[in-house]
């Protein structure tokens, strides 16, 4: 029969133990919190590197791109852009436009020249297709080709306010002549007359 002091020091005994396997518990989760962190700090040094790795090898490709010379077949094109004004019904098949882009796209195989066309919307009156005309004079268009009427007209009142742009218009001679503008009679020539205009203007003479 176990005595009362006898008894108490049981007690202790199993508190003892208890404490004791409480901190082996904690020491072994402190020490395995300490190993997650390390491993974790070593997966993201890893990736890290890898990064870093990568960014350098992207960026020392970049500058092999950048010393490899150009594609000998892509289209280099000279410092000339001609920019064409046509009606509403632009330059679909049977339009009067029509010819005029198909000597323009010709030219451009040639001399690499780079052309647009803009055609006029709404009323086709002078005074609706100006506003179309100073747009492509603000493009920066060197020559720009004009068809219709209405364009036409606008054009060649806008010739001596612009010298530095040289004006091709569809219309039949007999009109004022400036240095920056040349006529282009419509007929079955025009595309030719067109392409032949361009290529002149372009080679600078």
């Amino acid at each position: 029969m176990k005595t009362r002091r006898a008894w108490r020091t049981t007690e202790r005994q199993a508190a003892k133990k208890d404490t004791g396997s409480a901190v082996r518990v904690s020491g072994l989760l402190a020490a395995a919190a300490g190993a997650l962190r390390g491993r974790v700090g070593w997966a993201l040094g890893a990736v890290l590197v890898l990064v870093l790795g990568l960014l350098g090898a992207w960026l020392f490709a970049g500058s092999e791109d950048r010393g490899t010379p150009p594609d000998p077949r892509a289209r280099a094109y000279e410092d000339y852009d001609a920019c064409l004004l046509t009606d509403e019904r632009g330059i679909v098949s049977g339009a009067p436009a029509a010819p005029v882009w198909e000597g323009m796209q010709a030219a451009s195989l040639d001399k690499r020249i780079r052309v647009t066309y803009v055609p006029v919307m709404g009323e086709q009156s002078v005074a609706n297709a100006v506003p179309f005309l100073n747009g492509l004079v603000q493009r920066n268009c060197e020559i720009v080709v004009v068809s219709g009427a209405p364009q036409v007209a606008a054009a060649e009142a806008a010739v001596e306010k612009n010298p530095e742009v040289r004006f091709v218009t569809v219309a039949q001679d007999g009109g004022a002549a400036h240095g920056n503008l040349v006529r282009v009679a419509p007929g079955a020539s025009l595309k030719d007359d067109i392409a032949a205009t361009l290529k002149q203007l372009a080679s600078g003479s």
